[in-house]
């Protein structure tokens, strides 16, 4: 079996944090590198925290790209809670100017990217998400990498209790069980999206031609 490096961006979040149990509890994976801004206090064998701080600027980090053959982009902000600007520089200009600093150090690399349902490749919406995901979509797929999977997931319910952000996150928790069983497609559990991301990265998507995965097709990958 070989074995997988693999770099998680945003692993202090939900499903980054998922990823990486999943990362860890692979036996794919020999070394799972996390770059973050404080430590997340979690001690493994295959674990390696890189701090950094200026998720604009990765010029510092030649070496810790270098090797890599996977990685997970997880990073991400509500809208709303941020600045329109700033929303669209961790969006976007976060997740490009990684991309490219990770290809030149591991040109080789698999990149799954967090993105979200509705995400505008065309940036024609008029909601800042779908147009600033659909922006982050395409100059992602312009990158170079051999194996790009952009995960569109609709409504993710978080398996394990946390702040809900505002009210309406709040709300569709509670309502969840009732929305799941008339729409099923309608969202998808965080630890499935997690998973699928993992089994992405490590093994392809052989089963889908189009590198945007959407909440359907991630439910499938999941219970697969």
């Amino acid at each position: 079996m070989d074995s997988k490096s693999i770099i998680i961006v945003g692993a202090s979040g939900m499903i980054g944090g998922l990823s990486l149990q999943g990362c860890l509890a692979a036996e794919e994976v020999s070394a799972a590198t996390v770059l973050v801004r404080r430590s997340l206090g979690v001690s493994h064998p295959k674990l390696r925290e890189v701090v950094h701080t200026d998720y604009a600027d990765y010029s510092a980090l030649v070496d810790t790209l270098a090797g890599q053959d996977a990685a997970l982009f997880c990073l991400g902000a509500y809208t709303g809670s941020v600045r329109d600007d700033e929303f669209r520089k961790i969006t976007v200009d976060y997740a490009v100017n990684f991309a490219k600093a990770l290809h030149d150090a591991s040109p080789q690399a698999a990149f799954c990217f967090l993105s979200g349902a509705g995400a505008d490749q065309t940036e024609r919406s008029r909601m800042s998400f779908a147009r600033y995901k659909g922006a982050a979509e395409k100059a992602l797929l312009g990158v170079g990498f051999p194996r790009v999977h952009i995960f569109r997931p609709a409504y993710i319910y978080p398996v394990e209790k946390r702040i809900e952000p505002n009210f309406s996150y709040r709300l569709m928790r509670v309502l969840w069980p009732l929305v799941r069983a008339v729409y099923p497609n309608a969202g998808v559990a965080s630890d499935a999206l997690a998973k699928a991301m993992v089994q992405a990265a490590l093994h392809g998507t052989p089963e889908y031609n189009d590198p945007v995965i959407e909440n359907r097709d991630i439910r499938a990958m999941s219970a697969g």
